[in-house]
């Protein structure tokens, strides 16, 4: 068994009301309850490609395995026709938290269409396991510590915030990337964009552009 992983973890209080979370490295043994960082989200959380002006996003989904709830371990491109909502979260983190239940109800309402969503946990093993079973998170969990933090940063982004969620059409193209916590209003536009690439009406670019422009019509959410 490999040894345990380091997390240590900073709340980044957002503007926008939403609260996304920086992680970085330290002994488990010295990670103390988060505190607000001095850091500022961004007003609007991003359906753009590039919207930081750093490095773009690939167009596929990148390819990792993690261990699965079973332990097993189980790459992220297991589930091949699907369009997948693949969410990068931790347990620790209270917009992760406040999502999972939207996260359920786009698996329960529209996997019969052909969407999927997998939780990216990046946290203590023995901590998701628990978590799991105590709000009954029903779609796949792939589990990893430093392991998990290399795959956040085969999106070409760096160190990012949590939550973030990519969507991709049913070719595991990349459609969407959205940083911070996801609101039904906002899914229903980013599901919408990903029927649109599938139905071939849009192209990923020119979905991303769409959503783009819709999402920053919606009222803020009120949190």
């Amino acid at each position: 068994m490999k040894p345990i992983g380091y997390i240590a973890v900073a709340v980044i209080a957002a503007a926008a009301g939403f609260g996304i979370y920086q992680f970085g490295i330290a002994p488990r043994v010295a990670v103390e309850p988060p505190q607000a960082a001095s850091q500022t989200a961004p007003a609007e959380p991003s359906a753009a490609a590039d919207e930081s002006g750093d490095t773009a996003l690939p167009e596929t989904l990148p390819d990792f395995t993690l261990a699965n709830l079973e332990g097993q371990p189980q790459s992220i491109r297991s589930w091949q026709g699907k369009s997948m909502i693949v969410n990068f979260w931790a347990t620790w983190c209270a917009p992760c938290r406040r999502e999972i239940p939207l996260l359920k109800k786009i698996q329960a309402d529209h996997g019969d269409e052909g969407f999927q969503v997998v939780g990216v946990a990046v946290d203590f093993r023995e901590d998701v396991l628990k978590y799991a079973k105590e709000i009954g998170i029903d779609y796949p969990l792939l589990i990893g510590e430093q392991d998990g933090m290399e795959a956040v940063t085969k999106f070409g982004r760096g160190s990012l915030g949590f939550p973030f969620t990519v969507f991709t059409d049913n070719q595991q193209r990349l459609v969407l990337f959205h940083l911070g916590e996801i609101h039904p209003p906002q899914a229903e536009v980013m599901l919408a964009a990903v029927r649109k690439v599938n139905s071939g009406e849009l192209t990923p670019i020119q979905a991303r552009t769409v959503a783009a422009k819709q999402l920053a019509e919606l009222p803020r959410a009120q949190e």
